[in-house]
C-alpha cells in the first residue's frame, strides 16, 4: 500500500479533529444556559425577598433600613457583587397606584393646562402624572416597593449575541402599612402651571 493510500484511509485522531469543531458550539450554549440559569435564579432570589419584606414591613418595629438590608443581603447570596437600588411610593390607597392626580380639565384636552385646578395628592405643589409621595408614607397607606438589581454577568457569553455585560433585574409588590398612627389628611388643591 502507499503512503498516500495510507494517508487517506487513516483515521486515528478523528475524533480529536471532530470535537474541535463541535467544542465551541456546545461550550457556547453550555455556558449561555448557565447565564440564562443564573438571571433566573436571581430573579426568583430577589422576588422572595421582596415578599419577605414586605410582610415584615407590617410589623410596628419594621424599619427601612432593616428591610433593604435582608433583601440585599439575599440577592448577594447569589450575586456577590450586585448593586441593589430601592424605591418606594406611598398611596392613599391601592386604586391610587400609578393614577395621575385628579385635575379639572376645564377645556376637555385630557391635560393640566395653566390655570386648571388639581388636587395635590402627593403635596409636592405641582401636578404629577403620578400622585405617589416618596418614602414609605403613613398609616394604612399602600406603599409600592421596588428593588433593582444590577450585577455584572457570572458567564460572559452574552457579549457574543450582543447582550450588555450587566444583567439588571427589577421587581416590585404592593403592600399596606398598619394602623400604627394617623393616615394623612385630604390633600391640598392647586393651580396647574
Amino acid at each position: 500500500m502507499t503512503l498516500r493510500a495510507r494517508f487517506l484511509r487513516d483515521e486515528t485522531g478523528a475524533a480529536t479533529v471532530e470535537f474541535a469543531l463541535v467544542a465551541p458550539t456546545m461550550l457556547i450554549t453550555l455556558f449561555g444556559l448557565f447565564d440564562i440559569g443564573h438571571g433566573m435564579y436571581t430573579k426568583a432570589q430577589l422576588q422572595g425577598a421582596i415578599e419577605k419584606a414586605s410582610r415584615n414591613s407590617t410589623i410596628e418595629g419594621a424599619t427601612t433600613g432593616s428591610l433593604d438590608t435582608m433583601v440585599r443581603n439575599n440577592v448577594r447570596r447569589v450575586s456577590p457583587a450586585a448593586t441593589v437600588t430601592f424605591t418606594r411610593a406611598s398611596y392613599a390607597n391601592f386604586t391610587d397606584v400609578g393614577q395621575a392626580e385628579d385635575f379639572g380639565d376645564v377645556n376637555s384636552n385630557g391635560a393640566c393646562d395653566n390655570g386648571e385646578t388639581f388636587e395635590d395628592a402627593n403635596a409636592n405643589g405641582v401636578w404629577d402624572a403620578n400622585r405617589g409621595q416618596n418614602g414609605n408614607g403613613g398609616a394604612r397607606d399602600a406603599v409600592l416597593y421596588g428593588v433593582t438589581v444590577s450585577y455584572p454577568r457570572l458567564f460572559p457569553i452574552g457579549r457574543l449575541i450582543g447582550q450588555p455585560s450587566t444583567m439588571t433585574l427589577n421587581s416590585t409588590t404592593i403592600l399596606r402599612n398598619q394602623p400604627y398612627g394617623l393616615q394623612r389628611g385630604a390633600p391640598a388643591t392647586g393651580k396647574c402651571a
